[in-house]
C-alpha cells in the first residue's frame, strides 16, 4: 500500500498500521516496545495512533531483517533514532560494505575450490606416502606451525598421529582441506565463516556440490544486498523524521 493510498495517515490504528506493512498487531507493539519504531501517540481514550513515519520505519525494518537478519536490524533501527545523522548514516554504509565484504570472500572460496579441483583433475590421486610433518605443511602453505594447530584446535583440521611422541602428519585429504583453509582466511573469512563452508566441503557429495553450496550463499548474498537497496529510501525517511536529524 503507497502512502498515497493511506488517507489519514496522521491518525493510523494498530491494524491499519500493521495491514499497511504487511505485519501483524503484535509486531508492531513489539517493535514499539523495542524502540525500532518511535512511540505511539495515544488518543484520549488510550488507544495507540501512529503516524506515517511509523509506516516507513517499520517498512525499513522489514527489509533490513532480510538484509541483514532481525537482530542486527533491530540494533541499526535503535541506533538511527538515537545516533547523529552522520553517524546514522555511516552506520547504513556499513550494513553496505559489509554484504559486498561477503560477496567477495565468498568468490575467493570459489576461485580457491576452482582451483583445488583443477590441479586435482591433473595430478595423480594423493598416496599415504605423501603425507607431510607439521613443518612441511606450514612451509608450503606460509603459515605458522601454530597456526595449523590453532586450527586444529577449532576443529578445521584433523592430522594423523604417529610414532610414541605423537607427531602430526598430514595425509594427502588433510593438506588438501589446509590449502582450502588458508585460502579462505587470506581472502578474508573469519573463523566461524571457514567452520561453516568446511562443513558444507565435507558433507556435500563432491566437489560440484561444494561448488553449488558456495553459488547459494551468492545468491543469498543478491537477495540480502537487494533488500538493503529497496529499504533506502525508508531509512533516509527514517532518519529524516529523526528528532536529532536537522
Amino acid at each position: 500500500m503507497a502512502d498515497s493510498d493511506l488517507g489519514g495517515a496522521e491518525g493510523l490504528t494498530t491494524g491499519r498500521l500493521a495491514a499497511a506493512a504487511g505485519c501483524s498487531v503484535q509486531q508492531v507493539r513489539d517493535l514499539e516496545r523495542l524502540g525500532v519504531i518511535p512511540p505511539a501517540l495515544r488518543r484520549a481514550n488510550g488507544y495507540r495512533q501512529f503516524t506515517a513515519l511509523h509506516l516507513v520505519a517499520l517498512r525499513a525494518y522489514g527489509r533490513l531483517a532480510i538484509a541483514v537478519g532481525p537482530v542486527a536490524a533491530r540494533e541499526t533501527m535503535r541506533a538511527l533514532r538515537s545516533l547523529p545523522h552522520e553517524e546514522a548514516v555511516a552506520r547504513i554504509v556499513v550494513l553496505h560494505v559489509d554484504l559486498a565484504r561477503s560477496r567477495e570472500q565468498t568468490l575467493q572460496a570459489l576461485r580457491a575450490l576452482d582451483g583445488i579441483v583443477d590441479e586435482g583433475a591433473h595430478e595423480a590421486p594423493g598416496v599415504p606416502e605423501d603425507s607431510m610433518s607439521i613443518t612441511e605443511l606450514s612451509s608450503a602453505l606460509g603459515v605458522r606451525a601454530s597456526t595449523l594447530r590453532f586450527w586444529e584446535d577449532r576443529g578445521l583440521l584433523s592430522p594423523e598421529r604417529s610414532g610414541r611422541l605423537g607427531a602430526r602428519r598430514y595425509p594427502p585429504a588433510a593438506v588438501q582441506e589446509a590449502r582450502v583453509i588458508a585460502a579462505l582466511r587470506a581472502g578474508g573469512y573469519g573463523i566461524p565463516a571457514v567452520q561453516a563452508v568446511m562443513a558444507s566441503l565435507r558433507t556435500v557429495a563432491d566437489a560440484r556440490d561444494a561448488r553449488e553450496a558456495l553459488t547459494r550463499r551468492l545468491r543469498v548474498i543478491a537477495s540480502r544486498s537487494e533488500a538493503l537497496l529497496l529499504a533506502g529510501a525508508d531509512l533516509a525517511g527514517t532518519l529524516q523524521g529523526a528528532p536529532d536529524s536537522s
